[in-house]
């Protein structure tokens, strides 16, 4: 009976410690997040006080307004969510198709292409960052939204995730579909999808956070103030020795914002969708 008790408080005191110490890190992880919004109601002299400020100012709206009407911010939102959303959509297309083709069709070098895909996760993107540029330049497409769009859409994770995700639906449904009548697309689009929703709720997830905080890349094809997206309209907010910090931190907390809301409502299936991707079949 005595061991028996020692074991349950062991337990409970373990399990308090365990606790602890999560809620601990996450504090500190919530800290930075917690003064960035604090940052956002000060100006810009205040922002740095000693010691820290770590109640709300009366400048939010001041900051919001200034940011929105002395710069082009508020354009690069547009920009961002137009381009972001855009390529999300046209992403899951390419993601899929390729997936599918990858998972569930024999043809000749498929295991040589697929090898090629899974070598490129291992390549920085600086590695073709010059290649593109070239690229860019010879089709014109320097300042524009297609330069952004269309030359990442073949995302090898995406491809990756969506193809280890369908090698999990059975052959035989599929053949049964086909059995029945059911052209390839019909297949395709009524079977195997909403099989992988979870999957293609992640690859979502994925595709809009790559374009939405894309930063070298769009730097070194965008050229006027009008076409930037949201991180480089951040780093224009720089100037040497004449920053506003207070909109500075206005515009990085709006451009948290969006994917803190978006990540807090499909945290589910992001999670389901990457686990349903981590099964070996």
């Amino acid at each position: 009976m005595t061991e028996s008790l020692i074991g349950v408080r062991g337990r409970r005191t373990k399990s308090l410690v365990l606790t602890t110490v999560i809620a601990a890190g996450a504090v500190l992880m919530l800290l930075p997040f917690y003064w960035l919004i604090i940052a956002t109601t000060y100006p810009s002299r205040e922002i740095f006080a000693s010691p820290p400020n770590v109640l709300p100012g009366p400048a939010f709206f001041d900051n919001l307004t200034g940011l929105l009407s002395d710069t082009l911010f508020g354009r690069a939102i547009g920009n961002s969510v137009l381009v972001a959303s855009v390529y999300t959509l046209l992403g899951l297309v390419v993601c899929t198709a390729a997936g599918y083709a990858f998972a569930k069709f024999e043809f000749r070098g498929r295991g040589l292409l697929f090898g090629a895909v899974l070598i490129t996760l291992a390549l920085p993107s600086q590695v073709t960052l010059v290649p593109l540029f070239q690229i860019m330049v010879t089709l014109g497409w320097l300042d524009t939204y297609q330069a952004l769009i269309l030359p990442n859409l073949a995302l090898p994770f995406g491809i990756f995730l969506m193809r280890q995700t369908m090698q999990a639906v059975p052959d035989e449904l599929l053949q049964a579909a086909r059995v029945d009548g059911a052209g390839e697309f019909r297949v395709f689009s009524r079977i195997v999808l909403p099989t992988v929703r979870p999957a293609l709720a992640a690859l979502a997830i994925f595709l809009f956070l790559a374009q939405w905080n894309e930063f070298v890349y769009p730097l070194v094809v965008l050229r006027t103030p009008e076409s930037f997206t949201i991180p480089v309209s951040l780093a224009s907010l720089q100037g040497i020795g004449t920053t506003d910090y207070g909109q500075l931190m206005m515009g990085t907390f709006l451009s948290v914002l969006p994917i803190l809301v978006l990540f807090l409502f499909l945290q589910r299936h992001f999670v389901a969708g990457i686990l349903a991707g981590a099964v070996k079949q």
